[in-house]
Order: C-alpha cells, then structure tokens, then sequence
C-alpha cells in the first residue's frame, strides 16, 4: 500500500490551492491529489461564462452565506489570503468589480495550477474515486487500489454540475466519519415560475433590479443585472445572483423593475403623452421598453391606467416554483457543518482531517466569491498543515 504525507481528495480549485501552496511551503512532503474526472481543474476552467471570474475587489462578509460564514470571514474578508498570488499571470477588473485573467481566459487559471503542481511534485491520480476512508487513514479508491496517509483534505466539491465530477460524493465521506451536513440546495442557478405573464418574452433580455421576498412577505436579497425570460422562467446575470437567497425557501416571489433609474413620475408622464398621440393601448410602453415586454407589461394592468402601466413598469411579479436543480447550478449551498470544523479547518472529530472549498458550508454570491472561498481555504489548510508538521518537529 502506497503512504504519502498528505492525500487531497478533489482537485478542483480548492484542492489545487492546498496541494500547490502545501508544497510551496514543505517541499519535502509527499503530496498525492485524487480527482473523480478524468482533466483535475475542469469546474474552473468553466467558470465566468469561460473568462474566469476568479475574485471580487468587494469583499464584504454580506456576500457569503452559510454556518461557515465566519470562517469565510476571517480568510476571505480580511486579505489574510489573497487568491491572485496563486498565478503568474495578470489581472483585470472590470466595472463591477470582478476580477478576471487579464487574457480572459478561466483555463488559464487551471493550466497555471496544473503547472506549478507538477513543477512542485505533486502527485496526480486522476479518474479515480474515493469511495470510503479509514481512521488513520486508509483510503480506498475506485480502481480496487487503497493507498495511506498522515494527513487528509477533503476538497471534493459539491453537489452541482456533476459533469466535472461533483456528484456530492464528498459528503457521503464526511457523514461516513460522523461529521454533520447540512440541507444541500442549488445556487447560482436559473429559476423557475409561474409563466402565465411571460410566455411571448421567451429570448428577451432586459437589465432590471430584481427583488427577492419570502412567502410572508420578509425581504431576501435585491441584485441588478441582466435577466432573460425562458420557457420555464427567467436566467441571466441578476437571476443567478438572487437565486443564492431563494434557496430553499418555499413560496418565494421575484419583484422585478424595470427602468430601475427612472421615476415612476416619469413613466406616467411618457404613458399619458402617447395616449394624447394616439397609440393604440398596446403600444403605450413602445420605446420605453422592449415592444414585447412592454405589451407584456400593460396586458398585465387592470385597468390600464398610466399610474397602474408605471407601477407594472415598477414591480413586474413573479411566482418561484423552483429552479433547475444542481445539474444546472454553479454552487451547492450547504455542506458540512462550521460547528464540526476549528479554526485551522480541521475536523473536531478526527484529528487530521481537513476540510477546503465547497464542502463546507459556506457558498458565496456571483462575481467570483466562491473560487475565493475555494482558494483561501485551501491556501488556509496548508498553511495549517505545514504549521502542525513544523510543531511537530
């Protein structure tokens, strides 16, 4: 049976992270990463639409969630980690404040990782599972094989997007040694809803303010951007971003507002000076909006008044029914429990198992919070395991 000081089950950004920052620091240790797809980095190279949003330069503790939510705090808030000195390459940051390769190209940030992990030594087995681990430890893989180690990360993502080989299979590990997981739900997904009002906008895209609120009515999050109407409700930008707060919540409505920098004054003015031209009702919004939604929009007024077409403009509602699950989704919210980890990342439960990335539960907003959360926590893990190896001596 094959020992090495330090197993990673996962190489995704988080395990990449760890591996290539552990070795940075104790190029003497033996380092093995154990990657369920057949290319280690494939979730990243993906991410940002392919531009790679890799970090934010707004990195307030309000964009993360989760029990972890203080541990995100305390690595990814603070500058006590910072992901871009992972990478020899440059950076950009656009208006939002999303941090990008300056190539604009998200495979980079996985070739760079890739290269220095060999560079580094770091041994890489991929298309390969593990499918149960031993106190002490003793993993078992997927090809019949076991190999031990004095140390273990668990950095094998979540639960979405199971084509890069995230089945959630890392939290059967976890619960296996006793450790809690919280409800795991899709974020960063499209949703769905009730389609009565926006069947001729499928393929629109409009940029709106969008509103989240609970089935009593209680304030969820608010975001701006892009949103696209589909058959089966609406994507886009603002869509992923609010769908981190309707999560799990049943009965969750969307207000959207159009024209979110003009005054609703200023509508009904615009809607009475057409009718005085002689629109036809219809065609009251033409110009104002998209033609097909602003036909959308009055079709929806009771009685078609300017006041009632400039408050539809204001607060276009839509009913949550759901969204299109993890296979879809960019993150998984929820994960192993912040109450079974300590400071270090370490489980309370077994002495040196160490936990990095999505995992844990602790997910982030759109703009590049969770390969933040992926990166600092596995820079985080190494460091601790290259303290504990150091106390150790």
């Amino acid at each position: 049976m094959q020992k090495y000081d330090v197993a990673v089950i996962g190489g995704g950004a988080a395990g990449l992270a760890c591996a290539v920052s552990l070795k940075r620091r104790e190029r003497n240790l033996s380092v093995i990463i154990i990657e369920a797809g057949e290319r280690a980095g494939r979730k990243i190279a993906a991410s940002g639409n392919g531009q790679g949003n890799l970090s934010n330069a707004d990195m307030r503790a309000c964009h993360y969630h989760g029990s972890g939510l203080s541990l995100a705090e305390k690595l990814c808030c603070t500058g006590a980690y910072n992901p871009l000195d992972l990478f020899d390459f440059l950076f950009t940051t656009d208006k939002a404040g999303r941090i990008y390769p300056a190539g604009k190209q998200a495979s980079a940030i996985s070739d760079c990782l890739l290269r220095n992990a060999e560079k580094l030594g770091v041994a890489l087995k991929l298309s390969t599972k593990v499918t149960a681990i031993e106190r002490g430890f003793k993993l078992t893989l997927s090809d019949g094989s076991r190999i031990a180690a004095d140390r273990v990360v668990l950095a094998a993502g979540g639960k979405a997007q199971k084509q890069f080989g995230t089945d959630g299979g890392g939290f059967a590990l976890a619960q296996s040694l006793g450790h809690t997981v919280t409800k795991l739900e899709p974020s960063l997904v499209q949703l769905k809803c009730d389609t009565r009002h926006i069947k001729t906008l499928k393929g629109i895209r409009t940029e709106c303010k969008v509103t989240a609120y609970g089935a009593d009515g209680a304030l969820l999050g608010t975001a701006s951007g892009d949103v696209i109407f589909t058959d089966y409700g609406v994507s886009g930008n603002a869509i992923f971003y609010i769908s981190a707060y309707c999560a799990g919540v049943n009965g969750a409505k969307l207000s959207l507002e159009f024209l979110p920098e003009i005054s609703k004054e200023e509508i009904v003015r615009d809607v009475e000076r057409k009718a005085k031209c002689g629109y036809p009702q219809s065609e009251l919004l033409c110009g104002t909006l998209h033609n097909q939604l602003g036909r959308a929009v009055i079709k929806r007024c009771q009685s078609g008044a300017p006041e009632e077409i400039a408050s539809m403009v204001k607060n276009f509602t839509l009913d949550v029914e759901g969204s299109l699950g993890f296979d879809y989704a960019q993150v998984t919210k929820g994960g192993v429990h912040a109450k079974d980890v300590g400071d270090d990342l370490q489980s309370r439960l077994v002495s040196n198992l160490y936990f990095a990335g999505e995992v844990l539960d602790v997910d982030g907003d759109c703009g590049g919070y969770n390969l933040t959360w992926a990166f600092a926590s596995g820079m985080h893990v190494a460091k601790c395991i290259s303290d504990s190896y150091n106390s150790d001596d």
